[in-house]
């Protein structure tokens, strides 16, 4: 595979997985009470509702970017705390639930599917799917401003300690971005999504199963 074709595939996965993201946000924020997102055209899957170009570019050729932020207003909130962590919690559990489906994919293409060209990129994208959304997700998870784990850790820490950490939330994200640069989250992100990739193909086993007794039960007829 040429490394043009490597980043077209990188920028196709992130034209779904950057939306899903985003519109879990959205869609939990209206569930929970809030239309300030919906209202804005956010709780949809049209990647142009929801790219920052910049964000989208390091994305693809960089591995980390971000997304135009949704807006919420934890005053329509019946517990303002609590739905400001549901709605952040919605977009990285988005990721998975894609991660998932993609692997369900994946793995009955593995299998089932006829080898030639179009079915071998085909899963090739489905597999950079997987990757992704874990990646995403996890990278998400992080507690600290701006990532959606901070808003998660809202549930935990004393409201004057959670907006003490928010005031520095743009110089925590300058030192984070220089930290993923820099390599140095490199090993803990990497047991994590291998951790969420494990998970996701243990909840998928059920297709190798169906696989192997299909195989066996052909091999034992031919036998």
């Amino acid at each position: 595979m040429t490394r043009a074709t490597y980043y077209l595939v990188r920028a196709l996965v992130a034209l779904v997985a950057i939306p899903f993201h985003e519109a879990g946000h959205a869609l939990a924020a209206w569930l929970l009470g809030d239309p300030t997102a919906k209202r804005e055209g956010r709780l949809s899957l049209n990647p142009f509702a929801h790219f920052d170009l910049l964000g989208t570019l390091c994305m693809v050729f960089a591995g980390v970017g971000w997304a135009k932020p949704v807006s919420t207003n934890p005053r329509n909130f019946k517990n303002p705390k609590w739905g400001m962590a549901l709605t952040a919690l919605a977009g990285p559990v988005a990721n998975i639930v894609l991660a998932y489906l993609a692997m369900v994919l994946w793995k009955v293409m593995y299998y089932w599917a006829p080898v030639n060209q179009a079915t071998y990129y085909l899963a090739y994208f489905l597999q950079y799917m997987v990757l992704m959304n874990v990646s995403l997700a996890v990278f998400n998870f992080i507690p600290v401003p701006p990532l959606d784990g901070s808003r998660i850790l809202l549930v935990a820490l004393p409201q004057r300690a959670y907006f003490g950490l928010m005031k520095y939330e743009r110089y925590i994200m300058i030192a984070l971005l220089a930290a993923v640069w820099m390599g140095l989250l490199d090993t803990p992100l990497y047991y994590l999504n291998n951790a969420v990739w494990d998970l996701l193909s243990a909840g998928t086993g059920y297709i190798d199963r169906i696989a192997y007794s299909v195989y066996y039960t052909a091999a034992g007829t031919v036998v």
